[in-house]
């Protein structure tokens, strides 16, 4: 099959073409049913979905849907890994655990957010203490959420953001949009009042599946931010780190660091790789994001406000309601071949360069 066949067209399809890949492909499936329903009254769950010995003690795990809309590339990849049978050629002593859409709800739904509209990729800071400060956004709040959506609306609001940038530089903007807020519930990059659903079931999953596991890899998939159809493989562990160290001997200089300033991410809090970092304590751990450009920097953030707009105010039955899904959609999923191919080339080159990182450990 070529590549752009491993590709699901949404969040059901994702799930059975997985779930059968996988356990063709002699896997064992775990399902964690999620509360809530999908748009048709379906059940939702996050899979996962193990190949190798159950005491493997170096572990590549893959994750798809943090950003639920951003599902279908990593969930592609996924099922592409056990459809083509690369993961039958994996040395025996490396297991391969599949953690299909942690956000399933945000997937099914073709919202970024999970089901309490939280960015599940800002929720892991500690609940218990002051929350991050977010002074930049709180300027910006009414701009970025306006209660109307129109051609005038997104004008007015484009010459705000216009001006902070002019002001505070491209990457402030950036930093101030993007970094993750803690007041405001029905606003973008929000981080939570408390461990979301999915969160929790991260955390319950490494604890379950990787106790045992000395040596864990992580690639954790997403879209939206930098060229398209480029992955960039970006590492959020600070300068000087083991971690960091890792991750330039596994991936040579083909890496970014937003800590070092060569990535096309801020430093975002509250990143899951603190979680997976809590949950295995006694693991040495290797964590990337793979992120696949897809829409221009302004046309994503763009979809994600009307979206956020949509969900407040607006109607998804209607045809700007359905309009502006689809914006989401091709800000985070470009249905197209040749973006697919590319997805699917970059991710099998830096799977198998993790896999020869364990099995050098």
């Amino acid at each position: 099959m070529a590549a752009a066949g491993y590709f699901p067209a949404d969040y059901a399809e994702a799930r059975r073409r997985f779930s059968t890949a996988a356990q063709a492909a002699g896997a064992r499936l775990f399902t964690y049913d999620h509360p809530a329903l999908g748009p048709q009254g379906d059940a939702l769950a996050t899979e996962v979905a193990w190949r190798g010995r159950p005491d493997a003690e170096s572990v590549l795990v893959t994750i798809s849907g943090t950003h639920g809309a951003e599902g279908f590339c990593g969930s592609g990849v996924q099922t592409g890994w056990f459809e083509s049978g690369l993961a039958a050629g994996q040395h025996d002593d490396i297991a391969y655990m599949a953690v299909h859409a942690i956000n399933p709800h945000g997937f099914a739904w073709l919202r970024r957010v999970t089901e309490d509209n939280v960015d599940l990729n800002r929720n892991f800071v500690d609940f218990t203490g002051p929350l991050p400060e977010n002074p930049g956004y709180e300027e910006l709040a009414e701009a970025l959420c306006p209660p109307t959506w129109d051609d005038a609306t997104i004008a007015a609001t484009r010459e705000v953001l216009a001006a902070y940038a002019e002001a505070h530089g491209t990457a402030g903007l950036q930093a101030a949009v993007t970094n993750g807020q803690y007041r405001h519930p029905d606003g973008i990059f929000f981080g939570g009042a408390a461990p979301t659903w999915s969160h929790r079931i991260l955390k319950d999953i490494l604890r379950r599946h990787l106790g045992q596991a000395r040596r864990v890899a992580v690639i954790d998939y997403h879209t939206g931010l930098g060229p398209r159809g480029h992955g960039e493989r970006i590492c959020p562990a600070l300068p000087g780190t083991p971690e960091i160290a890792r991750v330039a001997e596994w991936y040579g200089d083909d890496f970014t660091c937003p800590a070092l300033g060569t990535s096309s991410a801020t430093e975002i809090r509250g990143f899951n790789v603190i979680g997976m970092a809590e949950a295995l304590p006694r693991a040495e751990l290797t964590a990337i994001a793979l992120e696949y450009g897809t829409l221009p920097s302004e046309e994503v953030k763009l979809a994600l406000r009307a979206d956020n707009w949509l969900h407040l105010h607006g109607d998804t039955a209607t045809a700007k309601g359905r309009a502006i899904k689809a914006q989401l959609r091709e800000a985070f999923y470009q249905d197209a071949d040749d973006w697919k191919e590319q997805v699917w080339d970059r991710a099998v080159e830096t799977q198998r360069l993790a896999l020869a990182g364990l099995g050098g450990s």
